[in-house]
C-alpha cells in the first residue's frame, strides 16, 4: 500500500506533492513551503537526506518535529539513528535489491527465464521524528 492508499483508508486528504531535486538546498526550499503550511503535519521524504533539508527547514520556520510535524524518511541512512531527532526511516534491503537486479540482468543477457526476484519488504524504523499529530 502506497502512501496515498494508507491516507485514503484513513479518511485523511491527500495532499499535492512538493517536488524538489535530490540535494539538501533543494529539500530546504521546499521544506520551506511546507513549514509556512500550519496544516502540514506530516512529511514523507524521498531518501533521508531530503530529510535533513526539510528538518532544517522546519527548525528555521519555529516548527517543532515531532511536535509540530512528523518527518519520514527514506533509506536509512548510516547516522540517521543520531540526528536530533533520530530520524524514523524506511529501510530497504538495497544489497539484496542489487543482487535480484543483477541476476535479471544476466538472466535476460543469457536469454533464461527470469528469477523470481527474493527482497527482503521494506520496514518502518520509528525513532524519534514521529509522533501524534497536533490538536487544531
Amino acid at each position: 500500500m502506497g502512501w496515498r492508499d494508507a491516507l485514503r483508508a484513513a479518511g485523511a486528504p491527500v495532499p499535492e506533492v512538493v517536488s524538489c531535486g535530490w540535494d539538501i538546498a533543494s529539500a530546504y526550499a521546499a521544506g520551506r513551503k511546507l513549514a509556512a503550511d500550519p496544516d502540514v503535519t506530516a512529511i514523507l521524504c524521498g531518501n533521508d537526506e531530503i530529510s535533513q533539508g526539510v528538518r532544517r527547514a522546519l527548525y528555521d520556520a519555529g516548527r517543532d518535529v515531532p511536535g509540530d510535524v512528523s518527518i519520514v524518511g527514506f533509506d536509512d541512512m548510516p547516522g540517521s539513528e543520531f540526528w536530533t531527532p533520530a530520524l524514523t526511516t524506511v529501510r530497504m534491503d538495497f544489497a539484496g535489491l542489487g543482487r535480484a537486479c543483477f541476476h535479471a540482468a544476466v538472466a535476460e543477457l543469457t536469454g533464461e527465464e527470469q528469477p523470481k526476484p527474493a527482497v527482503a519488504a521494506p520496514s518502518l524504523v520509528v525513532r524519534e521524528s514521529t509522533g501524534r499529530p497536533p490538536r487544531h
